[in-house]
């Protein structure tokens, strides 16, 4: 029996770069997680929590860095948070994405210091239509802006005499999921003034949505300070993060003005320095929130990405990893981030270290030609892809008729991969709770479709007879071998085991059973 067999890997590198973007900074996509909100916020947290995350899988840690902590009494800074944060990752060979919790988080000003809070006639706060005052920092003051400003550039300086070659600190979040609540737009003074100033109701008009972008473009601009101050002081990518505009809501019912994808071009005018506009997914509907904010080379955007796919938040739940697998596969996305890890349950984070474990074989490799996300449940079930003469049929593995769980009242966990082609009949599939079978065009456009016994073959009585199938013409492709690898950090693919048999249906398919992690090579020969 076959015990070991090593291949090498001679392609292009499967990390994405692009010559002259601030991203090529970035040593590695991120496997990342997002700390609760109240992680570290003492350095016995820090302590206990970063070695924990290194032990899950994660190469990269978001870490809230807060401005009422940082800055409790006006203009006396105190780092020690931000400091152990570093020496602890450093020791854990961990990176870290530092989130600006200044003037805004969710919306609300929870995170200014007392000191700001309490004074409302230095630092006004937004307002409805009705001169309702909110716990949201007007944007159209430069007493705010100034004042959020001079503690991130505080922080950004600090972090630059701690970590100046971006070891550990290798990106900034600038604030955190910004945006409005109740109203669309502010309606205080300072925004009035502003708002006809720019005459923005002849522009654009008086209904909700043109207040929304009014305000989004007030945002962008008031970002691009704090990204024009990062730059100056310690040069790392930036980015801004957005909670969705989902379930039917209007402006003011979601965080309206915020970095949507909707708003993009408003976002990409008011701030330039800014990098990525990245999604907080937690709705439904994952896969198509991703293809708002993957927005590929244009030729009108001279040369440059429209935006790079970067998951910074996404539900922690035992459908975490297929989805980061998903994100990679299909939108070569710059990292993946579910939100709140240290509080979740080892039956959610199993997931995602087992996810992170498959990528980090996958990103030891050389660039793969082509690369897809397969991402299913119980609703979204197939997907066929044809490339290079080759018809891929991905299902989710319950649509195989054996498994009892697919058939037992519970929901489906999602069933996710990630399907690489390194050359002519030549694939990679590295996930969970999937099938793929390989057809020649004329192959699937002739196949027979059957009702299919638990046993995985034709029920009795079937209508499929020896007549239907006489005039097939073209040729056929078959499974070469299915072998389960590994592959190790100087790119080799080391054997594990020959999947066939059963394991294969007799050579109909490749399959990965739901709960179970593995990578395949698969190889295919034409008949």
């Amino acid at each position: 029996m076959k015990r070991l067999t090593v291949f090498l890997f001679t392609l292009f590198s499967l990390q994405i770069v692009w010559a002259g973007d601030r991203l090529s900074m970035l040593p590695q996509p991120i496997l990342g997680g997002e700390l609760s909100n109240s992680a570290a916020t003492s350095v016995e947290d820090i302590n206990e929590v970063m070695p924990r995350m290194r032990a899950l899988g994660l190469n990269t840690v978001l870490v809230p860095a807060y401005w009422e902590l940082m800055e409790p009494v006006e203009g006396q800074f105190d780092f020690t948070l931000i400091d152990r944060t570093i020496e602890v990752a450093r020791r854990e060979q961990l990176h870290v994405v530092f989130l600006w919790f200044g003037a805004w988080k969710n919306s609300m000003s929870c995170y200014a210091p007392g000191w700001f809070k309490q004074d409302t006639k230095r630092f006004p706060r937004a307002m409805t239509a009705q001169g309702k005052q909110m716990e949201i920092a007007s944007c159209f003051s430069d007493n705010v802006l100034q004042a959020d400003l001079k503690a991130f550039s505080a922080l950004m300086r600090h972090i630059k005499e701690c970590d100046p070659q971006r070891e550990v600190v290798i990106m900034m979040q600038i604030e955190n999921e910004i945006g409005m609540l109740e109203s669309a737009r502010d309606h205080s003074p300072l925004a009035e003034k502003a708002y006809k100033q720019e005459r923005w109701a002849e522009r654009y008009g008086t209904d909700e949505y043109a207040d929304e972008k009014f305000m989004a473009l007030s945002y962008a601009r008031y970002v691009e300070h704090l990204a024009q101050a990062a730059r100056q002081l310690h040069d790392m990518p930036l980015y801004v993060n957005a909670a969705m505009n989902s379930r039917g809501r209007r402006p003011g019912e979601y965080p309206s003005a915020g970095p949507l994808a909707h708003l993009i071009d408003f976002w990409h005018e008011g701030s330039p320095s800014i990098d990525l506009l990245a999604p907080d997914i937690y709705d439904t509907g994952y896969k198509s929130w991703c293809g708002q904010y993957a927005m590929p080379l244009r030729p009108q955007d001279g040369g440059t990405v429209k935006n790079r796919l970067f998951i910074p938040e996404s539900r922690c739940c035992e459908n975490s990893g297929v989805r980061a697998l998903y994100a990679f596969g299909e939108h070569q996305a710059l990292g993946f981030s579910p939100f709140a890890i240290d509080q979740a349950s080892s039956k959610e984070t199993k997931s995602v270290t087992q996810a992170y474990a498959l990528l980090r074989q996958i990103f030891n490799t050389k660039r793969p030609l082509n690369t897809w996300g397969l991402l299913f449940d119980q609703e979204d079930r197939e997907r066929i892809i044809e490339a290079d003469g080759v018809v891929m049929t991905c299902r989710h593995y319950f649509t195989l008729p054996w498994d009892p769980r697919a058939t037992d009242g519970t929901t489906w966990p999602e069933g996710g991969a990630m399907l690489i082609c390194l050359g002519k009949f030549d694939y990679l599939l590295a996930g969970s709770g999937v099938v793929v079978d390989f057809k020649t065009p004329t192959e699937k456009q002739q196949e027979q479709q059957k009702a299919l016994g638990e046993d995985g073959f034709a029920e009795a009585g079937g209508n499929t007879s020896h007549a239907a199938v006489k005039g097939f013409k073209g040729k056929r492709l078959g499974l070469l071998s299915v072998d389960e690898v590994s592959i190790g950090t100087d790119g080799t693919m080391q054997y594990l085991r020959r999947h066939n048999g059963d394991q294969t249906h007799q050579g109909r398919h490749a399959r990965i059973g739901v709960g179970d992690w593995k990578l395949l090579h698969i190889k295919l020969y034409e008949y």
